[in-house]
């Protein structure tokens, strides 16, 4: 499944065509593969790469995801 998902970001990046891609970018495509994918491990990666700090952080982030599922 993560195999998948790699390739289907790396499709993605390719159909963009363009011949540099911000980081960014990538970072929200994996982000939105691993949400589908392992909530679990998309936490994980978020709490680095949107560098969480404090305990704060995660609750916050939590609590949007918590509201995002409500919806």
């Amino acid at each position: 499944r993560v195999e998948r998902m790699v390739n289907g970001i790396v499709r993605r990046l390719e159909s963009m065509g363009d011949p540099e891609i911000k980081s960014e970018t990538i970072g929200e495509l994996v982000m939105d593969g691993l949400a589908a994918l392992d909530p679990v491990a998309y936490v994980r990666f978020a709490s680095v790469y949107k560098n969480f700090r404090e305990v704060r952080d995660f609750e916050t982030f939590l609590g949007r995801l918590e509201g995002a599922e409500q919806d």
